[in-house]
């Protein structure tokens, strides 16, 4: 079997007012096999790099799928890593994958270790713009049996937080508390964009309500900056999900100061490259948990992990709706607070063509950098973006 063709097709999904960009990859073999990736991130660029490397891969075997990774990272001798390289990399990488396992009638997972649990714990939301509606939107997940929620409190722009901002950050989770009862697991979520004084503060001031983690508190940059807020608060921290391949993660994980990994399959390298991340954080008594806010192929790739993952804690995202109307092949179903295993071959769906055809890329879709409202102009007065 030879791979003939390797294309990036891109593509618009969710809701009209919440449109976002998609990138997903399609190789195609001589056989009549094809397999899917995907490889969102944000920028279009990324969809020529994923066409640029996908020539290097013509007439090569799909199987060998560490040498065509090893072959493609080390392709340019000064563009290794980063937001453009990895991601490229990584769609084509789960489709090969997928390929594999198509080829030979079985689940990714079924070639990762196999499968070693039954269900797959996830979570639901509890943000909001204010407390009542932080409060009405984590009853609605847990109204549907969910035990685990992740909530983004902070009503701000900029590094520093306002002081309203704070009070607020701080009354939506304890609202958020008291709502669900002491059997909800609640993780707070930054988005890296907190100095570490504030965080270190902030975290402090939500001890008391117990949350799971505490979600990337400060900017991915500085490790010294997270060690500091690490070894000053006692939430779990969990963190990783703009970080690429091994190398980025080696040095975080010796540090011992997170409680929970969460690299991003369709950003860190693919399937096989997060795996190796989840054992080197297994090694030090560390969680796993994919990162994935992305389209239905990210999904099914960490789900597959998942499965096959010693250190698996809880997963991210869920199955959007649009998703079986823009794949063919059945999803996994969620119920009371758990996804169920994949089935089916490789991946186990793929994309409709006919359906990405229906729906090209938008430039006036929303980026994938979360907007955060102001809480009011006064707030706003003087506070740069850092």
């Amino acid at each position: 079997m030879k791979i003939t063709s390797v294309k990036a097709i891109t593509s618009v999904g969710g809701e009209p007012q919440n449109a976002r960009n998609y990138i997903y990859v399609k190789v195609e073999t001589d056989e009549g096999l094809v397999g899917w990736g995907e490889s969102t991130i944000g920028p279009l660029t990324v969809a020529n790099m994923v066409e640029e490397y996908g020539k290097l891969l013509i007439g090569k075997d799909p199987f060998r799928i560490e040498e065509h990774w090893q072959t493609l990272f080390h392709h340019f001798q000064n563009v290794r890593s980063g937001p453009i390289q990895m991601p490229a990399i990584s769609g084509i990488e789960v489709a090969l994958w997928d390929i594999k396992g198509k080829a030979l009638g079985v689940p990714i997972y079924e070639m990762l270790g196999g499968q070693m649990r039954d269900r797959i714990w996830c979570y639901g939301r509890w943000d909001g713009d204010s407390v009542e509606e932080a409060v009405e939107r984590a009853l609605s997940f847990t109204e549907q049996g969910l035990t685990a929620l992740k909530g983004d409190p902070f009503n701000h722009r900029g590094r520093f937080v306002p002081i309203a901002a704070e009070r607020l950050a701080v009354a939506k989770l304890k609202a958020v508390r008291e709502a669900v009862g002491e059997d909800v697991e609640l993780i707070i979520e930054a988005h890296g964009r907190l100095a570490p004084t504030d965080a270190i503060r902030i975290g402090n001031a939500m001890e008391e309500f117990r949350p799971y983690a505490y979600e990337e508190p400060v900017p991915p940059e500085n490790l010294d900056a997270l060690e500091k807020v690490a070894h000053s608060v006692s939430i779990p921290i969990a963190t990783g999900e703009r970080l690429f391949t091994k190398w980025e993660f080696a040095e975080l994980l010796h540090r011992q100061i997170i409680s929970m990994v969460q690299p991003d399959v369709i950003h860190c390298g693919g399937i096989l490259e997060t795996k190796k991340i989840a054992a080197m954080a297994e090694a030090y008594y560390t969680g796993f948990q994919p990162h994935n806010p992305y389209g239905p192929i990210c999904t099914m790739a960490s789900l597959h992990l998942d499965v096959c993952t010693p250190n698996f804690m809880i997963q991210e995202g869920g199955i959007k709706p649009w998703f079986q109307d823009a794949c063919i092949g059945d999803f996994p179903t969620q119920k009371d607070g758990f996804l169920s295993i994949p089935t089916g071959v490789g991946l186990g769906v793929e994309m409709n063509e006919e359906w990405l055809k229906a729906h090209p890329w938008k430039d006036d879709a929303l980026p994938w950098c979360p907007t955060y409202k102001p809480l009011s102009p006064a707030s706003m007065q003087d506070v740069d973006w850092i």
